[in-house]
C-alpha cells in the first residue's frame, strides 16, 4: 500500500488548515482581493499538488462556509432596499439580461479558441459571485472546474484592479456627488450587534434547516441559496438578525477556499498559456461590455458615467459600493443594481443553465444515434 495516499482524518485536515491560514495572511498582507478565499485556495492548491495525497478537507466544512455566506446575503434583503430596487426593476432586468447575453456571446469564441466545451467557457464567463459560480460548476456534469476557476479569478482580479482606475480617471469627468450619504447595502456585514445575539440562534436553525431542505429537494447550490432565502423571509417579518463579525465571514471564506483548492487539478488544464490568455481577453471584453451598457444607462437615467459603470461592473457588491462611496457616486443606485444582478444570477441562472445543458446533451445524443 502507498503510504502517501490521502490521509483520512486529522493529519490531512491539519495540513490543509495550516496552509490555508498562511495563504490567507499572505494575501491579506499583500492587499490582494478576497484574501481569505483566494489565499487559502492558492495555498492549498500549491501544497496539495506539491505533496500529493497529504491534504484533506471534509465536504461538510465547505457546506458550513456556504451557510454563513448565504445568511449574510439574506441579511442584505431589507425592506427599504427592496423598495428602492423596485423603482428600477425593469431597467435592472434589461441591463442584467443584456450583460448575460454579452457573456454568452464571449463564451462561444473562447470555447473554440481554447478548445474547451461551451459549458465550461460559459460558466467561466458568467459575472456572478465567485463562490456561487464555482459551486454551480462543481455540480454540473462535464465541466472543467480548473478552467472555470482560472477564468473567474482572473476576471475578478481584472475588475477589482481596473474599475477603480477607470472611474477615477479623467475619462469619466466630474464625479457625481449627490448621494454620498446613502447607505450601502454591503453595510449589512459592517458591525456586530451583541443585542441581537439571542436572535442568532433562531437564524442559525432556519439557515441550517433551509440548507438541508434545499439539498434534499435538489435546489441549485442549496447550501448557499437555502439560507439566503430563509434569512431574507425571516428578516422581512420584522425579526432582526445580527450582522456577523468579519472574522466569521473570513473563516467561512477559508472553509470554501480550501475545498476549491483541493478540487483544482492544474495537470488537467490543457494549453495553459492559451487558456490564461483567453481568460484575460474575455475578462477585458466583459468589462468593455459593462462600460457600453453603462453609457446606455447614463443616457436613460440622470446619473454620471461612473455611477453607471459601478452599477453594471461585474464585480462584487461590496467592492463596487466602497468605490462608489470614495468617489461620491450614487451609492444607492450602485448597490441596488449590484444586489439585483447578484440575486438574479443566484436564483434564475442556475436552473436556466441546467435546463440548457440538459437540452444540449439530449440534442448531442440524438445526433449520435442518427
Amino acid at each position: 500500500m502507498d503510504k502517501r495516499k490521502a490521509p483520512i482524518g486529522f493529519p490531512g485536515i491539519a495540513r490543509s488548515l495550516i496552509a490555508a491560514v498562511v495563504g490567507g495572511i499572505a494575501f491579506k498582507l499583500l492587499h490582494l482581493p478576497i484574501p481569505w478565499l483566494l489565499g487559502p485556495m492558492f495555498a492549498v492548491l500549491i501544497g496539495s499538488n506539491t505533496f500529493k495525497g497529504r491534504f484533506a478537507w471534509p465536504g461538510q466544512f465547505r457546506d458550513a462556509g456556504m451557510i454563513v455566506v448565504g445568511y449574510t446575503i439574506g441579511l442584505a434583503m431589507t425592506a427599504s432596499e427592496l423598495k428602492e430596487m423596485s423603482y428600477q426593476l425593469p431597467l435592472m432586468l434589461l441591463m442584467t439580461l443584456l450583460l448575460l447575453l454579452w457573456c454568452a456571446g464571449i463564451a462561444y469564441p473562447v470555447s473554440r479558441l481554447a478548445e474547451i466545451d461551451y459549458k465550461t467557457s460559459l460558466l467561466g464567463s458568467i459575472p456572478g459571485g465567485l463562490t456561487q459560480v464555482l459551486v454551480l460548476a462543481e455540480e454540473t456534469d462535464g465541466v472543467n472546474l480548473t478552467v472555470v476557476t482560472v477564468t473567474q479569478v482572473i476576471r475578478l482580479i481584472l475588475i477589482i484592479t481596473c474599475v477603480p482606475l477607470l472611474v477615477m480617471s479623467p475619462l469619466f469627468g466630474q464625479m457625481h456627488g449627490g448621494a454620498a450619504a446613502g447607505a450601502s447595502l454591503s453595510a449589512v456585514a459592517a458591525g456586530w450587534n451583541t443585542g441581537l445575539l439571542p436572535n442568532l440562534l433562531v437564524y442559525a436553525l432556519v439557515s441550517v434547516g433551509c440548507a438541508i431542505l434545499g439539498n434534499k429537494i435538489k435546489f441549485p447550490t442549496a447550501f448557499l441559496l437555502g439560507p439566503a432565502l430563509g434569512t431574507a423571509v425571516l428578516q422581512l417579518t420584522g425579526f432582526p438578525g445580527p450582522a456577523l463579525p468579519s472574522f466569521i465571514l473570513n473563516a467561512a471564506q477559508l472553509l470554501i477556499g480550501v475545498h476549491v483548492g483541493l478540487m483544482l487539478k492544474p495537470g488537467r488544464l490543457t494549453h495553459k498559456l492559451r487558456t490564461i490568455s483567453l481568460a484575460v481577453g474575455s475578462g477585458l471584453l466583459l468589462m468593455l461590455g459593462a462600460w457600453g451598457l453603462s453609457v446606455l444607462l447614463a443616457k436613460l437615467q440622470p446619473i454620471s458615467g461612473a455611477t453607471g459603470l459601478l452599477s453594471l461592473a461585474p464585480g462584487g457588491m461590496d467592492q463596487m459600493g466602497i468605490i462608489a462611496h470614495e468617489i461620491h457616486a450614487d451609492l444607492s443606485m450602485v448597490a441596488g443594481y449590484q444586489l439585483f444582478r447578484t440575486f438574479f444570477i443566484f436564483f434564475a441562472v442556475p436552473p436556466l443553465l441546467k435546463l440548457m445543458f440538459r437540452y444540449h446533451g439530449k440534442s448531442i445524443k440524438r445526433r449520435e444515434t442518427q
